[in-house]
């Protein structure tokens, strides 16, 4: 019999997520927790991670590693007030090294905290009415919602939705409340978890909602997702999706991309059955004896997709029906003023990788809190590391173009349609994962690859491209026309291939090469594809129609 890995131990004797957190907190002789709270930490919404840029120095002075602490807001669907968006910023000065991050999962988070101001921020967080309970680790994460849909009173329905079903799948332990906010310390029992058990998920968990025709939440990218099924402009139900993911190992062939499966439909009134219901098998029949198999993608391939199906159907004690058309084509955002249905305007602002502080050249940070003291906008992060501001009246919009222009908030007029849609995951000097620059390399690469567009007459064509320092798929790269996968610093997978609609992953091209062999690649499947693509043909259209024969 296959043994339970560590990390499900840890979880089991943790007493409901508590551990020995709070002792760590206050040990005085360490800058990090111990290696089981570590782990626990997770899913209060925090990752413990260090400086890698100056790991090595302080190894040869026999200093521990600079130990810093990543928290992340949880932001169903994005949204969040003005009043929020200020007390956002205002941690980020006291705590956060004065920058914010935007994050594909559709949420802010800080990096850079210090152990002894890790509670003052949680408690910040609360007192704007926010917190990060279950933003990372083994649970359903920060649910993310279409904000791209404009012409549809579903849109507010579905975000609504969004809401409710990130604070029905919440843990029931008050562990977060004892140790950041001073709550009431448990006597007695440990908190039941009727929805994910003691020892809670096999691994992480991704839900999104998605409008058509837009995708820009990557729908078939996610362990659960609701495509919105509007019928009369009314919406009615959801086709329901499992099984997607990115995340795969180097050179193991049983760790892989998955797009989700469209296994059926239901009527709205069941979204918090079905939720549930996949919640649960993948609770019972997911893999805890092997981290990298764990992912309900591995679940759905294990035990065979029928049957899978049919476990859903029994917890939810309802049938699916047969999945209702619906045609999704975008995966970017909508830039530049938007009017909605309600007569009131929206518009997206451009933040390369989502990172959002001041140097002397841009105060964004400063832009974004004189938008937000105006009082008049609701904001919502987007998927895409970008953020909307909304609910502006035609008679302030003026008072908004103002600031916007002031701060250099409208990047995205500045920028070439590559480098408008690039993502990066943060990756070094912070993320522990990192093989590679992801972020810090984004800016260079764009405009390596922007110059070899503007060379090949492509300068105006769209194109997507991602950026991880990893395989674990933080940006989503597998569903890009071209991605970039670390292997090892200055060095890349490539991959070539997805769709405008982010339903198709990208293959393997060439692998393990460098800045120079990257561009010389792209320079010959770019070439052929400026001289032989028909009409409006994107890249990864014409890759899969002509340039297949290119791979390794």
């Amino acid at each position: 019999m296959k043994t339970l890995t560590p990390v499900e131990h840890i979880k089991a004797n943790s007493r409901g997520l508590r551990g020995t957190i709070q002792q760590s907190l206050s040990a005085p002789l360490s800058g990090g927790l111990l290696a089981d709270d570590q782990q626990l930490l997770r899913l209060h919404g925090s990752y413990q991670q260090d400086d890698r840029d100056v790991r090595e120095a302080r190894r040869l002075t026999k200093l521990e590693p600079l130990h810093r602490f990543m928290v992340r807001v949880r932001l169903p669907g994005g949204e969040l007030s003005s009043t929020q968006l200020l007390k956002l910023i205002e941690l980020a000065h006291l705590y956060g090294q004065g920058a914010l991050r935007l994050t594909t999962r559709q949420t802010f988070q800080f990096h850079g905290i210090v152990k002894n101001e890790l509670k003052s921020t949680m408690q910040g967080l609360q007192q704007g009415l926010m917190d990060s309970i279950a933003t990372c680790g083994d649970v359903n994460r920060n649910v993310m919602a279409t904000s791209a849909a404009i012409d549809t009173p579903a849109e507010t329905e579905v975000l609504a939705l969004a809401n409710k079903l990130s604070q029905h799948c919440l843990p029931k332990t008050r562990a977060y409340h004892e140790i950041w906010l001073d709550g009431e310390a448990l006597d007695g029992p440990v908190e039941e978890e009727p929805l994910y058990g003691k020892t809670y998920l096999p691994r992480k968990f991704k839900t999104a909602f998605a409008i058509p025709p837009y995708n820009d939440t990557d729908i078939y990218t996610q362990d659960l997702g609701f495509v919105a099924i509007i019928e009369q402009h009314q919406l009615v139900g959801f086709n329901l999706l499992i099984g997607g993911g990115m995340g795969s190992t180097h050179r193991d062939q049983t760790t892989y991309p998955r797009l989700a499966d469209v296994v059926g439909f239901f009527p709205k009134e069941q979204l918090l059955d079905f939720a549930e219901a996949v919640i649960k098998v993948q609770r019972d029949l997911g893999n805890r004896t092997s981290r990298p198999h764990a992912r309900f993608k591995y679940t759905i391939e294990e035990h065979g997709l029928a049957r899978v199906v049919t476990a859903i159907e029994k917890y939810a004690n309802a049938s699916l029906q047969p999945a209702r058309p619906a045609e999704l084509l975008y995966q970017g955002d909508r830039f530049g003023w938007v009017q909605t249905t309600d007569q009131r305007w929206r518009r997206i602002l451009r933040f390369p990788a989502g990172r959002l502080k001041n140097t002397p050249e841009l105060a964004l940070l400063d832009g974004l809190a004189a938008l937000a003291q105006l009082q008049k906008a609701v904001f919502r992060c987007t998927p895409n590391q970008n953020l909307m501001i909304a609910g502006i009246s035609t008679a302030d919009k003026s008072q908004f173009d103002e600031l916007i222009n002031q701060y250099q908030l409208d990047q995205f007029e500045r920028q070439s349609p590559l480098k408008r849609d690039a993502l990066a995951c943060v990756a070094l000097p912070t993320c522990p994962l990192a093989m590679a620059e992801a972020e810090r390399y984004l800016p260079a690469l764009t405009t390596l690859v922007d110059r070899l567009m503007d060379e090949l007459d492509l300068g105006n064509q769209p194109l997507s491209l991602r950026i991880t320092g990893c395989p674990n798929g933080c940006a989503r790269p597998h569903v890009a026309e071209i991605a970039l996968i670390g292997k090892a610093m200055g060095r890349y997978n490539l991959y070539v291939g997805g769709n405008a609609a982010g339903s198709r992953l990208a293959e393997l091209v060439k692998e393990n090469i460098d800045e120079a062999q990257i561009i010389n690649s792209l320079r010959d499947m770019l070439g052929r594809y400026s001289a032989e693509r028909v009409n409006a043909e994107r890249f990864g259209d014409f890759y899969h129609r002509v340039l297949r024969d290119v791979r390794e």
